[in-house]
């Protein structure tokens, strides 16, 4: 069964914050290692037992290389030994497939295609536990001894199947000691109701725009590859930024301080300062275990290509076995080296205005290799955003389209930048308006909430679009 709604996780949340707030203190850790047990399993049961097998690996590895922590060689060994576990079993399952077909097309054979389902969450708890692994190595962290606190770390359920990717270093304090303020559950709260109905009021709703823009190609305009391709923007944004709100704020109920994943990335002026705000667990893990190994950017100009090119394929490969992926990844690496060797003294000294603009126009054509998996129709689609193809620069279906979710538009728009947050702490400066805004933020959130649980209670179009990789 694949997480096709938020149905089941808007009901289980409730269910499972009793069962661990009823659980002794000395208990909790086994009740949250339980609790996501369950909740992974509701999604595919047979593959809680590889959750398991890569949490029972690492679990080993880290103790004998504790066991051995004078033995230099043998550490590095039990390692590598780690890493190729971890990556064989991340491989086998979600490249497997795509690594057979490729040589099939390339070389005409005819191998056999393996049918099997991807694991959810696969890429976010793998790059957890090998993460924690690197640490152990590099005697950042000491290797956890109790079994039970280190499942409780890689199965912990609010952000197991779509992020943010939280490391061991993290919250190995939070997994000892813990305490859950009012003030912190009622943060989570906010946070969770927010997170929720930017996914399920704004994300899914601008999603029905992207599907009917892909639906029908062959009567594709330039202003309707536009609007469609952003519509995916706002789409993946408020999709994937709203389970990470919902993943930090369950996690605050829980005691638990999660890293931020989003920083409103489209209000970016580069696409270096881009990634510094999208996805940003994930930057951060492939700068600390990749790029800076490599060298970073204290090297010449083509081992920087080099490191750049290296980091950004294997970002692309990360997100999907497809080759639109891995186009997607290395589109942004070659924008980012240009960026680093040249064009940051260019764009210093463009009007601010036009910067971002430069970024919202490149980060709409990657997001059209990221959308669009067929090559023949990624290319006609990127002509038509050009206009060297298609049914001309616009037509009434876009206008009508356009007309009908302007307001949604607008509202994406501003959501997607600290305008709201501004004016709402500007607004908290005033003493005399400290009771109004509560009142109001609490309205709001009622409000939000009730809208997105009678959006969930009769709606069947709920895509988590990060569950897939």
């Amino acid at each position: 069964m694949v997480f096709s709604s938020v149905a089941f996780l808007f009901y289980f949340f409730p269910i499972s914050l009793l069962l661990y707030y009823a659980a002794p203190r000395q208990w909790k850790n086994a009740a949250l290692f339980l609790i996501s047990l369950v909740f992974y399993a509701w999604g595919e049961p047979i593959y809680i037992l590889l959750l398991l097998f890569s949490t029972i690996v690492d679990y080993l590895n880290g103790r004998l290389m504790e066991r051995y922590d004078q033995q230099e060689k043998l550490r590095r060994l039990i390692l590598i030994g780690s890493l190729i576990v971890n990556i064989g079993v991340l491989g086998f399952f979600k490249y497997a497939g795509f690594l057979v077909l490729t040589m099939n097309q390339s070389f005409g054979t005819n191998l056999p295609l393996m049918e099997l389902p991807l694991p959810i969450g696969i890429s976010f708890y793998t790059f957890q536990t090998m993460s924690y692994m690197i640490d152990v190595y590099r005697r950042k962290v000491a290797a956890q001894r109790r079994f039970i606190d280190f499942g409780a770390f890689v199965s912990m359920f609010p952000q197991l199947v779509a992020g943010p990717i939280v490391r061991y270093d993290d919250i190995a304090q939070q997994l000892q000691h813990r305490r859950i303020t009012l003030e912190m559950f009622a943060e989570g709260i906010r946070r969770f109701i927010i997170g929720l109905g930017k996914k399920v009021l704004l994300a899914n709703n601008i999603g029905l725009v992207w599907d009917m823009t892909q639906s029908d190609m062959s009567h594709l305009t330039t202003f309707g590859a536009w609007m469609g391709i952003a519509a995916f923007a706002f789409q993946i944004y408020f999709d994937f930024s709203g389970y990470s709100d919902m993943a930090i704020g369950l996690g605050k109920m829980l005691g638990f301080s999660f890293p931020e994943n989003f920083r409103y990335p489209y209000i970016a002026a580069s696409a270096s300062e881009f990634w510094r705000r999208w996805h940003i667990t994930l930057g951060f893990w492939f700068r600390d275990y990749v790029y800076f190994p490599l060298g970073g950017s204290r090297v010449g100009r083509g081992k920087l290509l080099l490191n750049l090119f290296i980091v950004w394929f294997l970002t692309g490969l990360w997100h999907g076995a497809s080759w639109n992926f891995v186009l997607w990844g290395l589109y942004f690496g070659l924008l980012i080296g240009l960026e680093k060797l040249w064009l940051e003294p260019v764009l210093r000294r463009m009007w601010k205005p036009l910067r971002h603009l430069y970024l919202l126009a490149a980060v709409l054509f990657g997001w059209t290799l990221f959308a669009i998996e067929d090559l023949p129709s990624l290319v006609h689609y990127l002509r038509v955003m050009i206009g060297l193809g298609g049914e001309g620069w616009i037509n009434e279906a876009n206008v009508y389209v356009l007309s009908n979710n302007r307001m949604l538009f607008f509202m994406l728009m501003v959501g997607s930048t600290p305008l709201a947050a501004r004016l709402a702490n500007y607004w908290m400066r005033s003493t005399r308006h400290q009771t109004l805004y509560a009142i109001i933020e609490l309205l709001t959130l009622a409000l939000i909430l009730y809208g997105a649980t009678a959006y969930i209670i009769d709606d069947t179009y709920n895509p988590f679009l990060y569950f897939r990789f």
